[in-house]
């Protein structure tokens, strides 16, 4: 896996997801319209500032007990931390949940967000469920699709493949973004573009904003103000 310059990732958390989405559309607007959650998701921490690294795929149920023998599962449960704390970081965990309900038991709660932030992971992107909200592993960001009170047979099926949450799909190792609104994949070749993008985009924005703030405001000066953010490049 070829790795980003660890600056590179760190400077998209200067904006939000919507913003990179914004980018986006004029880096690579072929995927304009995939590549990013489209379901609801709980936030853990809104505060928080966007989440940026490279994903660490897995799928889980938690319905029925694992088909697997005892030591086949933990055996699984080991591998999947592994995978968690392998190189390049810092990572963005993202599990689909499998069961016909998803997050009718939790993988996530206070022990595994301590583990996975010791392992160096920012947060996890999840269709399954959130508990122990208050006990969270601090700075640990969560997007769930439900919060729910036990954990009942939870167990990760597998890891490392390609999934899909909330209708984003996402290969393991892509470059993932995400907030409080949602989560974007972020390819690899868009990364090193993004900033002089978003400054393109704000000062394009910061025209219409004005005019659109201003006193007297009206569809001539709508106009006018479309046709000079239009101007700048």
């Amino acid at each position: 896996m070829t790795t980003i310059d660890p600056a590179a990732l760190e400077a998209l958390r200067a904006w939000d997801t919507p913003t990179i989405c914004n980018a986006l559309e004029v880096v690579v607007p072929h995927r304009r319209a995939t590549g990013f959650t489209v379901e609801p998701l709980h936030c853990l921490a809104p505060g928080l500032k966007p989440m940026v690294g490279y994903a660490r795929t897995a799928t889980f149920r938690a319905f029925e007990t694992s088909p697997l023998p005892p030591d086949a599962v933990k055996a699984k449960r080991d591998a999947y931390y592994e995978h968690i704390a392998a190189p390049p970081g810092p990572t963005v965990v993202v599990i689909q949940d499998l069961d016909p309900n998803p997050g009718f038991g939790a993988f996530w709660g206070e022990v595994n967000t301590a583990i996975h932030k010791g392992l160096g992971a920012l947060g996890c992107v999840t269709n399954g469920s959130m508990r122990d909200l208050d006990d969270c592993a601090p700075g640990f960001q969560l997007l769930a699709g439900k919060v729910g009170p036990s954990h009942a047979h939870g167990h990760i099926v597998d890891f490392g493949g390609q999934i899909n949450v909330a209708g984003m799909t996402v290969n393991d190792g892509d470059i993932v973004h995400a907030d409080r609104h949602g989560a974007v994949v972020v390819p690899r070749e868009a990364v090193a573009k993004l900033p002089t993008t978003v400054e393109l985009l704000t000062r394009r924005e910061a025209v219409i904003l004005a005019a659109a703030r201003s006193e007297g405001f009206d569809i001539d000066t709508l106009k006018r103000a479309m046709a000079d953010s239009a101007e700048i490049h």
